[in-house]
């Protein structure tokens, strides 16, 4: 999946620490990260590490170079729900990660109050915007001018003249393993038999926790789209032509309404607050009665699906790796260690 982001923005990496393995436990994939960074940084002894978001490598990426006395650069930090399991892992990897960088890059003003909160120095973090929104920018003139074709969905639907509704559903995220994902593909049946006309798309996620229910639960309703993960580019095509966004993501929460599509997020807690106090997002948790009374709201009423299509994004301009850049230009030229 991460070949698939690399090909879109054309970058080819110079390392690949091959960790991945199917269905492992966070403690192994930890301890075989923590090994392969501390070597790689042995050897390579960078200046500066640069850590994106919220995953286990990015905790792992810190604490090694931690280790080794290199300054830690954090993008998307100061982002918190305050309730240690939920996202899981995501919520202490970035706590920690916190605790460990030198340097903090928010994107919003309230992700800088909750590292002032936690006390960091105010001198330490940069309010950039997120880069997610310079990506997809980028991404969204690229699949204008060259629009991609979808694997397994029908060519009509991508019809940019279509008036058919498209729901666009994602979901990966561990809390929501087990119960949640049959909660969440119970609300999808009912939702594809109450709207017959509406085609809901999934690209489901390559985890077994996620395709088996997901198969199991939807693989025989005709208007439900089981495909494949795609890859950056096609998935913000989908995005655009989607009426609706169902999804446990985080970034999917800045992404989304940054094109204008209402986005309701199967978890129940959010570390991106913001869309939700502007009303272009709404929590609904992995329970089957509120996801599908909201998205029937939203696909019968069409005062309140503009009220929330048409809400104040608040997650960036398109410029934050320019902020960014200039914020390490300033830190090394200050002379910081």
């Amino acid at each position: 999946m991460l070949a698939q982001v690399l090909e879109a923005f054309e970058i080819e990496p110079n390392v690949d620490l091959r960790l991945m393995r199917p269905n492992q436990t966070l403690g192994a994939f930890t301890s075989r990260a923590i090994a392969a960074i501390d070597e790689y940084l042995d050897h390579h002894k960078p200046s500066m590490v640069m850590v994106q978001g919220d995953t286990t490598t990015v905790f792992c990426a810190a604490l090694c170079a931690f280790y080794h006395r290199i300054p830690v650069g954090h993008v998307e930090a100061g982002l918190r729900t305050w309730n240690r399991q939920s996202p899981f892992p995501e919520e202490i990897n970035r706590v920690l990660a916190s605790r460990l960088a030198d340097l903090h890059f928010a994107p919003t003003e309230a992700a800088k109050q909750n590292l002032l909160r936690e006390g960091v120095q105010e001198s330490r973090i940069v309010v950039t915007g997120n880069t997610v929104i310079d990506a997809l920018m980028l991404a969204t003139r690229k699949v204008t001018v060259n629009p991609p074709e979808i694997p397994g969905l029908p060519h009509e639907l991508m019809d940019g003249d279509s008036d058919v509704p498209l729901v666009l559903i994602t979901g990966h995220r561990r809390e929501n393993f087990g119960q949640g994902f049959e909660n969440i593909c119970r609300a999808l049946t009912e939702l594809s038999c109450r709207f017959k006309e509406t085609h809901f798309v999934y690209p489901v996620h390559l985890n077994p926790n996620v395709r088996g229910p997901v198969y199991r639960l939807l693989g025989a309703r005709p208007n439900i789209h089981l495909i494949e993960p795609l890859g950056y580019l096609p998935f913000v095509a989908m995005m655009s032509r989607a009426t609706l966004v169902l999804t446990d993501s985080g970034g999917v929460q800045e992404e989304a309404p940054s094109l204008g599509k209402p986005v309701l997020v199967m978890r129940d807690t959010t570390e991106r607050p913001e869309a939700v106090d502007m009303g272009r997002v709404k929590l609904v948790g992995a329970n089957s009665k509120t996801i599908v009374e909201n998205a029937t709201v939203l696909l019968t009423d069409g005062k309140a699906y503009t009220a929330m299509a048409n809400a104040v994004n608040p997650y960036g301009d398109g410029m934050a790796c320019g902020r960014i850049v200039a914020a390490i230009e300033r830190f090394w030229m200050g002379g910081d260690e």
